[in-house]
């Protein structure tokens, strides 16, 4: 009777073990599978629309223009009047208060920085 019961656990461990193979290795077989499909190429990054404003004030020794904007992104549901770092201090010689601009901006870290400003036409 122990004879019986020792093949019984014997057959149970073999089934175990091939069902916990065949378990295993599926994913890589899915993956063989589609690896001759190639990676896909990464989408391209959609161009964003530009944030209508008016400078408000222009800072050039801290590199700040403060702008009066409406509500295009930055996740703000309605315009306001802002500061912001530039992103290069440069730009901000192109502008003066009361120039109405589009500019694009990104939060970093909880500071609001543009990263291009353009006057309106």
């Amino acid at each position: 009777m122990k004879g019986y019961r020792l093949g019984a656990v014997v057959s149970s461990l073999a089934a175990i073990s091939l069902a916990t193979s065949v378990a295993v290795s599926m994913p890589v077989l899915a993956q063989d599978k589609h690896a001759q499909h190639g990676a896909a190429a990464p989408a391209a990054a959609a161009p964003t629309a530009l944030i209508n404003g008016q400078v408000m004030k222009v800072d050039q020794s801290a590199g700040d223009i403060t702008l009066r904007h409406r509500p295009k992104k930055l996740g703000m549901d309605r315009g306001m009047t802002m500061v912001f770092k530039a992103q290069d201090p440069a730009m901000l010689k192109a502008v003066k208060a009361g120039d109405r601009v589009k500019s694009d901006a990104e939060d970093v870290n909880g500071q609001y920085i543009v990263t291009k400003i353009e006057k309106a036409k």
